[in-house]
């Protein structure tokens, strides 16, 4: 199992996972290794907006995604503008975690970076030392190839079925089924 997790994996739930945090989720391993692994849930946008949420943030149109049901006083953000935000930690080719917060502030203000080239995550999804392993044995989770697509261009709503779909046979059957069970 520890060979087909690693940083930029997507994890999807297990269709009728019970965990309000992480049903129908998708969740991507941005840091995995030996002392744990710390993804975001790329499919539970808010309402609110980055600049409503961060006092000085210029105005920018872009919501805030709840990244899972750790750190819920934190922000992070998932770009794909690596070559403008320096300390920016590559997670999967086109796709970049964190980097100089204050620098992507004057990105933002000078509009050399739009809400198409940015995610921002209240929060983060963590495990500890071989908890996700463990999981995984458990069938709680479904590996998937993270494609930078989906976090810049699909729709967070349908990301779980469209991923899921992707991965073909019968994960495109499960990509259908109803999330409650008595419908399947």
């Amino acid at each position: 199992m520890k060979n087909s997790v690693k940083t930029g994996t997507i994890l999807l739930s297990e269709p009728f996972m019970r965990d309000p945090n992480f049903k129908r989720t998708a969740v991507l391993l941005v840091d995995h290794g030996e002392d744990g692994s710390v993804g975001f849930v790329l499919n539970r946008e808010s309402d609110v907006r980055i600049d409503e949420l961060v006092h000085d943030f210029p105005e920018f149109d872009a919501n805030v995604c709840v990244g899972g049901p750790v750190g819920r006083d934190t922000v992070h953000y998932l770009h794909r503008r690596g070559d403008l935000l320096e300390g920016s930690d590559l997670v999967v080719q086109g796709v970049w975690w964190g980097g100089d917060f204050e620098r992507l502030k004057f990105l933002v203000r000078h509009e050399l970076i739009s809400p198409r080239d940015v995610r921002f995550f209240v929060g983060y999804s963590g495990w500890s030392e071989d908890q996700l392993e463990e999981e995984m044995e458990h069938g709680s989770w479904v590996t998937a190839k993270m494609d930078p697509n989906y976090l810049f261009k699909s729709p967070a709503d349908s990301l779980w079925s469209q991923v899921m779909d992707h991965k073909g046979n019968a994960y495109s059957v499960i990509a259908d089924m109803d999330d409650d069970v008595k419908l399947n």
